[in-house]
């Protein structure tokens, strides 16, 4: 088990690494191509958008192939899109690379944590997919630093290297023992549908990716205007990236013990309060620190919401794959909404109409919880899956 969470950890590291690193580099972008914030968003989105065409046939494979190949698949599509990225010399050019990056990463995601949660015990199921997506954090977090450093040491240099590192993992998992299959049961998908949890979980994954969508447009071009270089920028967010990574094992170990519901409604009061923040924010010292709550705050119901997935599509008989796959399709619109939408309106209206939207967002979530009645995780587990199991 434990080599099986340093392979799934590694992979979703690199993938989310890879995401990350275009943050400090939005304003280079910006200027080398004369960009608007709707153009820097629509770059940044590309990924989101290759995240959604790649999110069903992702869960398609981990299903049906089995969730190995699902990765060594993605994987190697995803060395493909870092040497193409290298090689970009025009802003087509890199949005379609990172377009390639998000089909590979909704791939290799599917795969990786049907791998992990098949071969993980029930009630243990919040605190490795917790640990697993803490090194995705991490990932995401020291991709700004990344792509600071790209930017020091050349693009091209940066982007082969991580391509090549990606091959290395096509070999590691490889050479590993896939995970059991899953049988196959008719219905089960719209089973999954029709259960307004599993629906639930699917939007707790939308909802942080829209909100992150956003702030890594709007934060970086607001630092850059405030005088900061690539470098500090990646900076601000390796701290905010950091405290995430630390918070979600714990929340994962929280909602294993005390039900999925509890941590979602205070992440989401949380972001009410900083998304609000966020809006009326001048002062760089005070974004930076909005910064960082924002990444304790937006992704504190990450883990909740693909522990939520996971149980209710266990319960639907749906394959952890497919799961995962639909789940990862739910994250793409948010990742695709948030930057392209916000750019937009931050272009037309100013920062602070996105981030009141988001906050907005973030309420109505908050009170339509308040019809929800909590199923605790031991309850989940003693649930049967449909007849036909």
């Amino acid at each position: 088990m434990r080599r099986l969470l340093v392979l799934v950890s590694s992979i979703v590291f690199v993938d989310a690494m890879l995401f990350g690193a275009l943050v400090p580099l939005v304003p280079e972008f910006a200027d080398r191509f004369d960009l608007s914030k709707a153009g820097a968003g629509l770059l940044m989105g590309a990924f989101g958008a290759g995240a959604l065409a790649g999110g069903l046939p992702g869960g398609l494979a981990a299903a049906r192939f089995g969730p190995r190949k699902a990765v060594v698949a993605g994987l190697l599509l995803l060395a493909a899109a870092s040497f193409a990225f290298a090689l970009s010399g025009s802003v087509w050019a890199l949005g379609v690379s990172r377009f390639v990056q998000g089909f590979s990463s909704t791939t290799t995601w599917a795969g990786a944590l049907a791998w992990l949660t098949t071969a993980a015990p029930r009630d243990r199921r919040g605190q490795l997919i917790g640990t697993a997506f803490g090194f995705a954090v991490l990932g995401a977090i020291l991709g700004p630093l990344f792509g600071a450093g790209a930017d020091a040491v050349g693009i091209e240099t940066a982007f082969a290297v991580t391509g090549g590192v990606a091959l290395v993992l096509v070999a590691w998992s490889a050479a590993s023992t896939d995970a059991p299959r899953e049988d196959r049961i008719a219905g089960a998908v719209g089973r999954a549908f029709g259960d307004p949890a599993f629906v639930g979980g699917l939007w707790l994954n939308t909802l942080p990716a829209l909100l992150f969508g956003l702030l890594v447009v709007l934060a970086p071009l607001h630092l850059h205007d405030e005088g900061f270089s690539a470098i500090a920028i990646g900076v601000t967010f390796v701290a905010a990236g950091l405290l995430e990574t630390v918070l979600n094992p714990v929340v994962g170990r929280f909602s294993d013990r005390r039900g999925r519901l509890l941590p979602t409604r205070l992440a989401l009061a949380a972001s009410v309060a900083v998304a609000t923040a966020l809006a009326f924010a001048t002062q760089p010292a005070a974004l930076v620190a909005l910064v960082c709550l924002a990444a304790v705050a937006f992704g504190g119901f990450y883990t909740p919401g693909m522990a939520l997935v996971s149980d209710r599509a266990e319960l639907a008989g749906l394959s952890q794959g497919l799961g995962f796959g639909i789940m990862n399709s739910a994250w793409a619109v948010g990742n695709l909404t948030g930057p392209s939408v916000g750019g937009a309106l931050a272009e037309a209206f100013g920062d602070a109409v996105p981030y009141l939207c988001a906050a907005a967002l973030c309420l109505a979530t908050l009170v339509a919880t308040a019809a929800v009645r909590p199923l605790e995780p031991a309850k989940a587990a003693r649930g049967s899956a449909p007849e036909s199991t």
